[in-house]
């Protein structure tokens, strides 16, 4: 139990800072900006190129895992939006953001510092995929989704258009696509390059982190939303459990990427989730509590997942 608290103290210890610090010298949010800017477009761009350009091509051509792990997170989309909109009775486009408040876990912030902290360089490859392509796919069914709900008001062509540049353009997949490269021509790059790109890396995980603690903090806490009753468990429990199933009988993958893959799944929800709430005018409020409930009750249950792996109680393949 020490070796895991030594694990998460420290990383849920770089949220707890932030969030502490910004209540106590009560600075605006625009004052975040650019540090969120360092973070999205240049420190965690640097470690998804570092992870994925170091690895060898064949590890990185997994498709049957990466087709599993969209498979395990999407099922977790539709039992939230079926839940809320058949048993809650929400308005449709509601139910697209309390979707994603299941189904879209901190992978971006939390992922790769708490993925290699807990199973090394060896979970690299799985944690830059997941964090990729599921962004990827994310940043398709959102404004797909929102225009069936006609909150989307844009010509289809302008849409498609739209979520090809924002996909092509992100700079975690822009990152990544370009560490393939360097991975699938065995290119050499320069020492100096390299030492730069190891320097932001290490800075991606403590400012991201910190950066997350900042923003929850300033989202207070007004009220519990209903919703809160369901979307925890699915999120904190039933993402991972059904991640486990999934790729246990999608195929026989190495244990650390099943390991790796659980974890993340096991995040809490990702304030993109917000972002998308602010950007279609809808469950903003609701939002912003589920990011805040999720993240501190995720101490505690990630916690508790990371022992279960670490202690053999939680077998990496349930049908080997």
């Amino acid at each position: 139990m020490a070796d895991i608290l030594a694990l998460v103290l420290p990383f849920f210890g770089l949220i707890l800072i932030g969030f502490v610090v910004a209540k106590l010298k009560h600075q605006p949010a625009e004052t975040l900006g650019w540090l969120n800017v360092f973070i999205i477009y240049v420190a965690l761009p640097a470690l998804f190129f570092k992870l994925v350009s170091r690895t060898p091509i064949e590890d990185l051509a997994q498709v049957d895992f990466i087709a599993a792990d969209l498979f395990g997170t999407y099922l977790v989309f539709a039992l939230a939006f079926l839940i809320g909109r058949y048993i809650r009775r929400n308005r449709f486009d509601e139910c697209v953001i309390q979707g994603f408040g299941g189904a879209y876990g901190n992978i971006g912030y939390m992922g790769p510092g708490l993925g290699l902290l807990a199973f090394g360089d060896q979970a690299a490859v799985p944690v830059a995929l997941i964090v990729c392509f599921e962004n990827a796919l994310h940043f398709m069914v959102a404004p797909a989704m929102m225009a069936i709900a006609g909150d989307e008001r844009r010509p289809a062509h302008q849409l498609v258009l739209e979520v090809v540049k924002k996909v092509a353009t992100h700079p975690f997949i822009a990152a990544t696509a370009l560490g393939f490269l360097v991975a699938a021509l065995r290119l050499e790059v320069p020492v100096a390059a390299l030492r730069l790109v190891d320097y932001l890396a290490q800075a991606a995980a403590p400012c991201a982190l910190f950066a997350m603690g900042v923003t929850l903090a300033l989202r207070p806490l007004k009220r519990i939303p209903v919703e809160i009753g369901y979307l925890v468990p699915i999120k904190l429990v039933v993402h991972p459990m059904l991640m486990w199933i999934t790729l246990s009988l999608a195929g026989s993958f190495k244990p650390v990427w099943i390991q790796a893959a659980v974890l993340l799944a096991a995040l809490p929800t990702a304030t993109n989730v917000f972002v998308l709430g602010q950007q279609y005018g809808v469950w903003q409020e609701r939002a912003s509590a589920t990011i805040l409930i999720t993240t501190v009750i995720s101490v505690f249950s990630v916690s508790a997942l990371l022992f279960a792996i670490t202690n053999g109680l939680l077998p990496p393949d349930l049908f080997p």
